[in-house]
């Protein structure tokens, strides 16, 4: 009994304070805001490096730590009670309310559940050939041996896509313009707050704040004028805001109001929009890069596909696409960092955590770390075969999140970069003009700090 007593005491002894380890010194009152507001990407890769799995920061008036071990992120990730979302995510609840990125608890539950059979593998499977579709009629604009923004480009189809996708029919100019124009105004209002010092409530009326509310509110109004038109034609048009219209609550046979449809759909729009543009453009600046990566995809394309464009039949059969993906979503992961909000008190690995932290989990580090990944700087493809994704600790890899949080919209997402890909690198070679600067600027998602300049040339077969 005595020596149960002592085994006790010795492990209490050894969890310790997690504020008590070492940390990166920042300034007097302000802490790291401004190191962490001016390059959030290399502050906490030093931080990283020199003071490991569990680095206390001081960001703001909450207690913040950075944490890189695989072990407790995985732990971090699976226990959504425990681990909450964090309070910089709610500074997007006028952009996205309570859609499934904000949203916790049983709202969290009850959404998810409710839109779960709009993934479902065969579902996502008929969005296919509208990806497809779209990203030949934007080809057909391209002209051989001009100068294009590819960033830009992406944008364009891969909203297009996702409105077609949502709505069926095309929207018009003026809905789509408000919906994109509220999405752009989002990003720049929240990469300002971030890098700012001090950041004024959103109720406060200043002209950034003031800018971002008119935006979202012009949204707000065509997206209930599509959802009122929808439910007052009844109409069934196969698309996802009908799916949504149709879910019923397998407990109460409750559906979504009107305020839920929306949500769910501004939340759409941004997952699955911004994220797969910055994705593709991130991969064509690394293609441009690396030519030898181009003719191996090419070769991949003339034996799978020859002259015909790709289709979901096709994915399992484009490998090296497939690896391109992966690789391009390691080195510039477009999610890149992950933000979560203890409870309660609690435990991390052999650290005592209070309630009320701030955690932050970056792939931008887990993705670079060489304690992972060989080279971890260097492109290449090849790395991801022989199932290296399986192999490495849960929480490395991470570039949808993981647990019972992991993105809803993953197979959709990776669906459509592959089919784009192989789309337009199957008709096109891309090159960058030489002598631009393009760095990875945090925003909400990872994107280039300017347009990525490439002179597109038509593939003779």
């Amino acid at each position: 009994m005595v020596n149960s007593k002592q085994t006790l005491f010795n492990n209490l002894n050894q969890i310790q304070d997690v504020f008590t380890l070492p940390r990166p010194k920042g300034n007097f009152i302000l802490g790291n805001i401004i190191e962490f507001g001016k390059d959030a990407l290399g502050f906490m890769t030093q931080c990283a490096q020199q003071y490991g799995d569990i680095v206390p920061l001081h960001l703001g008036n909450s207690p913040t730590i950075l944490v890189t071990n695989p072990n407790y992120i995985e732990q971090i990730l699976k226990d959504r009670e425990l681990f909450g979302k964090a309070k910089a995510l709610k500074n997007l609840n006028a952009l996205l309310g309570q859609g499934l990125l904000v949203s916790e608890g049983e709202t969290w539950f009850r959404q998810r559940r409710l839109a779960q059979p709009m993934f479902h593998q065969k579902r996502i499977g008929s969005y296919g050939e509208v990806m497809v579709d779209y990203t030949n009629k934007m080809l057909l604009t391209w002209q051989d041996g001009e100068t294009r923004d590819i960033n830009a480009d992406m944008m364009r189809l891969t909203f297009n896509i996702v409105m077609k996708t949502l709505f069926s029919s095309d929207v018009t100019e003026d809905q789509a313009h408000a919906v994109a124009q509220a999405m752009s105004v989002a990003a720049e209002w929240f990469l300002a707050r971030r890098k700012s010092p001090v950041s004024l409530p959103e109720q406060f009326p200043t002209p950034s704040n003031l800018r971002y509310k008119y935006a979202v509110g012009e949204m707000d109004k065509h997206i209930y004028k599509i959802i009122n038109q929808r439910r007052a034609s009844g109409e069934d048009t196969g698309d996802l805001l009908s799916m949504m219209m149709q879910a019923r609550d397998e407990d109460d046979g409750s559906q979504m109001s009107d305020k839920q449809l929306r949500d769910e759909i501004a939340t759409l729009i941004f997952a699955g929009h911004e994220t797969s543009a910055n994705t593709l453009a991130w991969t064509w600046m690394l293609l441009s890069q690396h030519p030898e990566v181009q003719a191996k995809l090419q070769q991949e394309y003339k034996d799978v596909l020859g002259d015909r464009s790709p289709t979901v039949a096709d994915l399992s059969a484009l490998p090296y696409t497939n690896m391109v993906i992966k690789e391009s979503m390691r080195l510039f992961p477009v999610v890149w960092n992950m933000v979560s909000e203890t409870t309660r008190d609690c435990e991390i690995g052999n650290y005592h955590v209070p309630a009320g932290c701030t955690i932050i989990m970056s792939q931008w580090v887990m993705h670079r770390s060489n304690r992972y990944f060989k080279q971890p700087e260097v492109f290449n493809p090849e790395r991801w075969a022989g199932d290296l994704e399986k192999q490495l600790p849960r929480g490395v890899y991470t570039p949808f999140g993981d647990g019972p949080r992991i993105c809803i919209g993953k197979s959709f997402a990776l669906m459509e970069s592959v089919l784009l890909l192989a789309t337009i690198a199957q008709k096109f070679e891309i090159t960058l003009i030489p002598g631009q600067t393009i760095t990875p600027e945090a925003t909400i998602t990872l994107q280039p700090n300017k347009s990525i300049k490439v002179i597109v040339k038509q593939r003779v077969n």
